[in-house]
């Protein structure tokens, strides 16, 4: 192939499709544009080791700069996108210039949701957390004794309370649903997360949302609760979902809905431009679903990667995600989706256990809390399509690499 490929966006996605295409010996001119000053990056990280001051930024980089000339793969930083040219495939960059592709891959990602100025979203010291700027915010007053409001008690919120707590802040998380991880995980996992946050001195406010945030006209100073009660806050970190970005795919007459829609091999309505990550909707065993998870991104930038480099297998997600909060290890393997019940098996050391979760009869996904055995297992018999007697898994007593068998 002689014809440029331009990848829009460059995180996990954009960065693995390029790499992928290089290892598997595809020559074509590469061209990435990222709308940050810097390399790409490991963004995981970013809300822990490196908020933390454990790990410096250049570690987090994929790979050093001289790896782009050694690969003959350009990228451009700091160089946003304005709009895609489909009828004359090109790509016009907010400077006025453009860029002729001959395949277009829009790995845009997604923006963390924002609360509305009107309830003082727009105050100083109101924070998300997805990239490398945010966290740089974040570490300046992330001080010791800081009352810190989290709104949103999801996973992101949940990693930035343990961090928070580990700096020596004073941590109230707040949850508009009747329980954390409500639209992610079961009540058993919620349940033993909630334990470990409160053990180490987080205030989790469940069914209780925010009215307003009051400041003192720039800079936040306390929150008003749905409840009425007003506590004070020095700041607040906001983790109440993502947006994908597929404005510029819409803008392009792309089929969106909530996210760009792409086909199993990855490709949009337009057959010479892909999507990966954050920002797709793809199938799931008959549903649309976005997978937000770095595991999604990469896999499917490879396997868009295989294709254009010649392959015809179409990607076959298989979901894996993880959190890290203080010493506890969360793993999850599939997607629960639609599950109608679960399974908790206690672990062989203290404090761990897995929630096995089931759709009928069938085995669709489990949470292992610091029990990386059930978690290994329960991957590999996802994996294999194997089936799973629920009742098998709720005896302590059973060898659960006898279910490989």
């Amino acid at each position: 192939m002689t014809g440029r490929l331009v990848i829009v966006g460059a995180g996990q996605a954009g960065f693995a499709l390029a790499a992928k295409l290089r290892a598997l010996k595809d020559d074509r001119p590469i061209t990435i544009l990222g709308s940050e000053p810097v390399l790409p990056y490991q963004r995981p990280p970013l809300s822990k080791k490196y908020l933390l001051g454990e790990m410096s930024f250049d570690r987090l980089l994929f790979r050093p700069e001289a790896w782009y000339g050694e690969n003959d793969v350009e990228i451009r930083l700091s160089t946003p996108v304005e709009a895609i040219d489909r009828p004359n495939h090109l790509v016009r960059l907010f400077d006025g210039s453009e860029i002729a592709y001959e395949t277009l891959v829009i790995a845009t990602g997604a923006t963390p949701r924002k609360l509305p100025a009107a309830i003082g979203g727009a105050l100083d010291g109101v924070f998300t957390v997805r990239d490398k700027a945010d966290a740089d915010r974040l570490a300046t007053v992330m001080k010791p004794g800081h009352r810190l409001l989290i709104v949103g008690g999801g996973y992101i919120g949940l990693e930035a309370a343990a961090v928070a707590r580990k700096l020596g802040l004073e941590v109230t998380l707040i949850e508009m649903a009747d329980r954390i991880l409500a639209r992610v995980a079961a009540r058993e996992t919620a349940d033993a997360i909630r334990k470990i946050h409160e053990g180490e001195g987080v205030v989790i406010l469940e069914g209780t949302g925010l009215t307003r945030l009051i400041g003192d006209e720039v800079r936040v100073k306390a929150a008003e609760l749905s409840d009425g009660r007003v506590i004070d806050a020095d700041m607040v970190i906001v983790g109440i979902g993502v947006t994908p970005n597929d404005q510029l795919a819409a803008d392009a007459g792309l089929e969106v809905q909530n996210g760009i829609v792409v086909d199993g091999f990855g490709r949009t309505t337009d057959p010479q431009i892909y999507a990966a990550g954050d920002c797709v909707v793809q199938d799931w065993k008959g549903q649309s679903v976005r997978l937000e998870s770095v595991q999604n991104a990469v896999d499917q930038a490879e396997a868009i990667a295989a294709v254009l480099a010649g392959g015809s297998a179409p990607y076959d997600p298989k979901p894996w995600f993880w959190s890290d909060q203080y010493d506890v290890k969360l793993q999850i393997a599939g997607f629960n989706l639609g599950y109608d019940r679960t399974v908790v098996r206690p672990g062989a050391r203290e404090g761990s256990l897995s929630i096995w979760y089931f759709h009928g009869k069938d085995f669709i996904a489990v949470d292992a809390i610091n029990d990386a055995k059930a978690y290994v297992t329960g991957k590999k018999l996802l994996e294999l399509g194997k089936p799973v007697d629920p009742a098998l898994i709720s005896d302590p007593e059973l060898d659960l690499k006898s279910l490989l068998a």
